[in-house]
């Protein structure tokens, strides 16, 4: 008994797990205090389109699809696919997390859960995601704008950055197929 347990503790949780799930915790706790604060104490729906910068937005989107609105999902049957379809995501990722070597790989995939737990939760709570953060950019030539997006979205994205980089930038990363590095 000992063995198999053993075998299924290390998929699920390993020498780095903590670290992630603690980057996890804080990343879904930020995302979800932004959204309440911008909800329930400022009121962001109520006030429309709010300038933070020439080129930064504050306006409330609900979102029914995943990142960037793509696959938008109207009715509890679509809502339900797209939210089993975000906890096997969730899932598998945790378990790469376990399998973590690294602190960044922890670290970034930490991030990635945290962001996607914040925005399901958006989806349990809501049926839609909140976004709240619209980038732009506007010159007499020229006009440049970007998905409404919330820290959710900023944080798997800085996840996927820091897989990127130690993939690609890492001492130890494989320099060529099959080097085994």
């Amino acid at each position: 008994m000992g063995g198999a347990w053993a075998r299924v503790s290390g998929w699920v949780w390993g020498p780095l797990s903590y670290l992630g799930a603690a980057i996890a915790l804080l990343a879904c706790l930020a995302d979800q205090a932004s959204k309440n604060y911008l909800l329930a104490i400022y009121h962001l729906g109520d006030r429309g389109v709010v300038p933070v910068t020439s080129f930064l937005n504050l306006v409330l989107a609900w979102n029914t699809g995943i990142s960037y609105s793509l696959l938008p999902q109207q009715g509890p049957m679509g809502q339900a696919i797209l939210l089993i379809a975000k906890a096997i995501a969730i899932l598998c990722l945790w378990v790469w997390m376990a399998q973590a070597r690294t602190r960044i790989t922890a670290l970034s995939l930490g991030l990635i859960i945290g962001g996607a737990v914040g925005n399901a939760i958006d989806g349990l709570r809501f049926g839609a995601v909140v976004d709240f953060v619209h980038f732009h950019i506007t010159t007499a030539t020229w006009h440049f704008s970007w998905y409404i997006f919330n820290l959710a979205d900023t944080v798997i994205v800085a996840g996927v950055i820091g897989l990127l980089y130690e993939s690609f930038f890492a001492d130890y990363a494989a320099k060529e197929p099959g080097s085994g590095a």
